[in-house]
């Protein structure tokens, strides 16, 4: 079915970095008209989905993303050689590129697979192979024969074939320089079989927004789950203080939004990177209550611990004697620095501390009482202070807590200038290759023109000259931005 082998033609090349095209004998009119595939390219891919306003044809961007083309030629019969002197194999193709000056329809159908070649694929290279065996009986077992029982020739042609594929093939990208890699490669595929199988032609712009739904999304939970990975490792519930969590956060965010960044391309309007802020921001929060709950659990059993003295001595009845105020109070304050003593309480340490020593103001009170009694004295003074003592813990407590969400404020807001300062330099990068990608293709059209013109082909270099002048036009777009 001629039109399935059209449909792979045009997958070959807009899944590949490097196109080989195999041909028998010679390059020649024959051949590069079986080559029919490549003039009808425009037909079967589209660069955008919907149609440029600007009237350029939209196979003016093939040449940045079409791959790099090899044309080689096997059981190669002719001499390299070209008016009497010898010529390159690249040079052998570039002279059956050569265009017809003749206008007549003939010639535009021997024209049109020469100039397509020559426009499509900037980077063209050629080699030839003689055969491998030099008698048909050979030929007829070539499978079973070793490497080095084949034709001389052709084991150093096949050599350098190979040093040459192995050296300089790349990675290959689509527009604006997106690397395909394995996990890549399989949803573009899908993406362009399906655009195939319905009916409609292949879209680069479509494929790759289909690519960046799925990469953007892959992105967003690794650059998540990194983030999640590094907090659990690196921080040792409870920290000492609120900043040294968040300082944990900040280099654990700043390395996750670098992961994204790293993965992600395409993300309009930067909604997988809010999503992204906004896991991040749940997960900080989470590590925040985690760290209070530590803090609590760690203060109240320390608490425990130093308390049981004192608990000691009230159900004995220590303080239920004349001045048993004063040993109360001796008591207590003890509790409360041997408490300062212990390390790393954790965010929750006054808050513990408050809610032992209310209880303790409490039976500091009760005794306060049975001391006056006891000793007919008046303790109002006492209670005073104790009051006092009361709010001024009170007003401790809210000064911290009005500290932490300042602390909390300044952290946010340096989690969004992180954010801010990643996506400026990725669109600083994105734009250098945009820019590389624009020049090389405006470098390409330039040099077409001038071979036209040089070849004596005034009218093909003027109708190029849209193309060079809409290329210019968006370079300059490109660097005012």
């Amino acid at each position: 079915d001629s039109k399935n082998d059209l449909w792979i033609f045009a997958l070959a090349v807009l899944l590949s970095s490097t196109f080989i095209y195999n041909s028998m004998n010679s390059i020649n009119h024959q051949t590069l008209q079986q080559l029919h595939y490549v003039t009808e390219l425009t037909e079967l891919i589209r660069t955008k989905s919907s149609p440029s306003s600007d009237e350029v044809e939209d196979s003016a961007q093939f040449v940045s993303f079409f791959p790099d083309f090899i044309w080689t030629v096997r059981d190669f019969t002719l001499e390299l050689e070209l008016d009497g002197n010898s010529i390159t194999e690249d040079e052998y193709l570039e002279n059956a590129l050569k265009l017809s000056p003749d206008e007549g329809s003939q010639m535009q159908n021997f024209n049109l697979p020469r100039e397509c070649i020559r426009k499509f694929f900037p980077k063209r290279k050629c080699f030839v192979f003689d055969r491998p065996a030099s008698n048909k009986k050979q030929l007829l077992h070539l499978e079973e024969m070793p490497d080095n029982q084949l034709d001389e020739n052709f084991q150093k042609q096949s050599k350098d074939f190979c040093s040459y594929i192995y050296t300089h093939a790349k990675t290959k990208t689509l527009k604006e320089g997106i690397t395909v890699t394995g996990k890549r490669l399989g949803p573009l595929v899908e993406a362009y079989v399906n655009a195939i199988n319905s009916g409609s032609v292949p879209c680069l712009e479509n494929a790759v927004t289909t690519l960046a739904q799925l990469e953007n999304s892959a992105a967003m939970q690794k650059a998540a789950d990194h983030y999640s990975e590094q907090m659990a490792q690196r921080l040792s519930l409870p920290t000492d203080t609120l900043q040294e969590l968040l300082e944990v956060h900040a280099a654990c965010e700043r390395e996750a939004i670098a992961v994204f960044m790293e993965r992600s391309f395409k993300d309009e309007n930067q909604d997988f990177q809010t999503k992204l802020a906004i896991m991040i921001m749940k997960e900080k929060d989470d590590f925040l209550l985690q760290n209070e709950e530590a803090s609590v659990r760690y203060c109240q059993a320390e608490l425990r611990k130093l308390s049981e003295p004192l608990a000691t001595s009230i159900s004995e009845g220590t303080f239920f004697v004349p001045g048993g105020h004063s040993l109360y109070l001796e008591a207590r304050n003890k509790l409360e620095q041997d408490y300062k003593l212990v390390p790393r309480k954790g965010v929750k340490r006054k808050e513990s501390m408050a809610i032992s020593l209310h209880v303790q103001l409490l039976y500091l009170q009760f005794v306060s009482r049975q001391d006056r009694a006891l000793r007919g004295e008046d303790f109002c003074e006492t209670e005073e202070r104790t009051k006092r003592q009361a709010a001024e813990m009170k007003q401790d407590l809210l000064t911290q807590e009005l500290n932490d969400k300042k602390q909390k404020l300044e952290a946010q807001e340096r989690s969004h200038q992180e954010n801010m300062a990643q996506l400026k330099e990725k669109f600083k990068t994105e734009r250098e290759n945009l820019l590389r990608e624009q020049e090389a293709v405006l470098a390409h059209k330039l040099k077409i023109q001038k071979e036209m013109l040089t070849e004596g082909f005034k009218r093909k270099a003027n109708e190029l000259q849209k193309e060079i002048h809409q290329l210019q036009k968006e370079i300059e777009r490109i660097k005012d931005d």
